[in-house]
C-alpha cells in the first residue's frame, strides 16, 4: 500500500538516494531541505513525478505538512567535518531543534520516524568493533563535539518521544558511506582522495595512516535503513560495512584505481580524530537479515566513474586540503 513519506535533508547525498528508494517502492515523497549543504541536482530527476514534491524549508523552524503522513526520515544535518566545523551552531540546532520539530510532527500525524544517527556517537572508541551497547568516548567541548553531541542528543530525545509520547521511532547509526552524489569538497576521505587524484595532487593522509575506517556502498546502506524502518526494533542499529581498512591502504587503493603516480602526503592528526571505525553488525544481521553485498572494489569503481563524469571545472575548483580523514 502506498505511503506518504517526508525525507528531511532530501537534497543531500543520503537523502536523495532515500527519495529514489521510496519512489521506486511506489510511495509518495515530500522532500525537504534548506540547501545549506544539499544540492538540488541530486533530486532534479524526480521533480517531474506527480508523487514527488519539494519544500525549501529549514527543519529548525516549525514544520507544517498538510494531509496524511506515514513515515518521516530525518536526515537533515551537515555530515562532513568541513561543514560542521564551518557551521557549528547550525549543526547543533538541526540535531536538537530540528529533531524536536520532526518528532513533534510525527506525534501530530501518528507517523513512524527514523532518525539518522552516526558512528560518531562512539567518538574515538575504546571498544573495537563498536557495538550498539558501547556508550562512546566523546569530547563534548572539542571541535567535533558539535556534531557528536548533536547526534547523541538526537538519540536521547527520540527515545524520550518513544517512551513518553508513544511515537514509533527507529534509530540508525550510520558508518562511513560512499557512492555517487557525494560532494568532492565535503572533507571526507574518499571524495577528498579522488578529488586530489583527479587534480594530480598528493593525497593527504592525517597521522601515520594507521587509523582505520569501514566503507559501505550507498545502495547497501539504503537497503539496511529501509529494512530498519519497516522493522519493529526501536533501539539504535549499526548499519555499515565491517570490512576494515587503514587509511594508508585505502589511499593506495584509490591510487591503483585512478592510475595516478602522485604521492601520499602525511599531516598531523586532527584533534579527537577517531583511530578506529568498524561496526559490529550482529544486530542488523539478526533483526533485519541485512549485511552489505557490494564489494569495495566494485563500489569504488562506480564512485570514481561518477566523479570523473563531472565537468572538469567542478573538480578542479575544489579546495586543495581537507580537515579530517572521516
Amino acid at each position: 500500500m502506498s505511503k506518504r513519506v517526508l525525507v528531511t535533508g532530501a537534497a543531500g547525498f543520503l537523502g536523495s538516494h532515500l527519495c529514489d528508494r521510496f519512489i521506486k517502492e511506489g510511495h509518495s515523497v515530500i522532500a525537504m531541505d534548506n540547501l545549506i549543504t544539499g544540492d538540488l541536482r541530486n533530486i532534479e530527476h524526480l521533480f517531474k513525478l506527480p508523487q514527488f514534491e519539494f519544500y525549501h524549508h529549514d527543519v529548525t523552524k516549525f514544520i507544517h505538512i498538510p494531509g496524511q503522513l506515514d513515515y518521516i526520515m530525518h536526515f537533515a544535518s551537515p555530515a562532513s567535518p568541513i561543514d560542521y566545523l564551518k557551521i557549528p551552531i547550525q549543526t547543533l540546532k538541526v540535531g536538537a531543534m530540528g529533531t524536536h520539530n520532526c518528532l513533534g510532527l510525527a506525534k501530530a500525524k501518528g507517523a513512524r520516524i527514523l532518525v539518522a544517527s552516526t558512528s560518531e556517537v562512539y567518538g574515538d572508541p575504546l571498544v573495537h568493533p563498536q557495538t550498539e551497547e558501547y556508550w562512546g568516548n566523546v569530547n563534548p567541548v572539542g571541535p567535533r563535539g558539535v556534531y557528536d553531541e548533536a547526534k547523541r542528543y538526537m538519540e536521547s530525545i527520540t527515545m524520550a518521544y518513544n517512551s513518553f509520547h508513544g511515537v514509533e521511532t527507529r534509530i540508525v547509526r550510520i558508518f562511513n558511506t560512499y557512492g555517487p552524489r557525494m560532494r568532492l569538497n565535503d572533507g571526507r576521505a574518499l571524495p577528498a582522495f579522488i578529488g586530489q587524484a583527479l587534480r594530480g595532487e598528493d593525497m593527504t593522509v592525517f597521522g601515520d595512516g594507521s587509523q582505520t575506517r569501514s566503507f559501505c556502498y550507498v545502495d547497501d546502506l539504503v537497503e539496511g535503513i529501509y529494512r530498519l524502518l519497516l522493522s519493529d526494533y526501536k533501539l539504535p542499529v549499526n548499519i555499515g560495512n565491517p570490512n576494515e581498512i587503514s587509511l594508508k591502504d585505502f589511499a593506495e587503493e584509490i591510487l591503483a584505481l585512478t592510475g595516478d603516480k602522485v604521492k601520499i602526503a602525511y599531516k598531523p592528526l586532527p584533534v579527537d580524530d577517531p583511530k578506529q571505525r568498524k561496526p559490529d553488525i550482529s544486530k542488523a544481521k539478526s533483526i533485519l537479515n541485512w549485511e552489505p553485498k557490494v564489494s569495495r572494489s566494485e563500489g569504488l569503481k562506480i564512485t570514481y566513474d561518477y566523479f570523473k563524469s563531472l565537468p572538469e571545472e567542478e573538480w578542479k575548483k575544489q579546495p586543495k586540503e581537507f580537515v579530517s580523514n572521516k
